[in-house]
């Protein structure tokens, strides 16, 4: 998908960034050629702060992809989701982040699923990052409660996994 959209906004860098960044947090686009979250509009003047780049270049790229109807498909429904990592703390659940070394491998995130659960602990959230979209991807599991460090280390055994952390 994303190698679609970047031939798309090919020679057009500033929009493939804006592209890249609706993609990354959810943001979808309306009809009207609005950025959305959700039915919330955000101001394109608010996008092109953040981004660093001029307002003009956000609208060009919302009527840019409303004008392409797989583009305008995709990012009509794209949702942003309520990521829990930073919070978790505060609600009294664990975090755990993998790395691994490849994250095209099938089967990274149903392991690592599998043994958790093998240690009667229950997932609240699993966010795999896009390896097309991100360029470290990691794989944040949410838990009920904090996790052991028997839990990591029998992660850690996990063939395919380059890095553990655990907040």
């Amino acid at each position: 998908m994303w190698n679609e959209i970047a031939d798309y906004f090919k020679g057009f860098p500033a929009q493939k960034k804006v592209a890249l960044f609706l993609l990354k947090k959810g943001f979808n686009i309306g009809d009207n050629a609005r950025v959305m979250c959700g039915s919330i509009e955000i101001p394109h003047t608010q996008v092109a702060k953040e981004l660093n780049i001029d307002r003009r270049v956000v609208d060009a790229t919302a009527l840019r992809i409303i004008e392409n109807e797989e583009l305008k498909t995709i990012f009509q429904h794209l949702q942003s989701v309520a990521f829990l990592r930073d919070a978790a703390k505060g609600l009294g659940l664990g975090v755990i982040v993998i790395t691994p070394d490849d994250a095209s491998r099938p089967g990274i995130i149903g392991r690592a699923a599998s043994e958790i659960a093998r240690h009667n602990i229950s997932i609240r959230q699993a966010i795999a990052d896009d390896p097309y979209l991100v360029e470290d991807p990691k794989l944040t599991i949410i838990t009920e409660g904090e996790v052991s460090g028997d839990v990591l280390n029998d992660l850690k055994k996990i063939e395919g996994i380059k890095e553990i952390t655990f907040h």
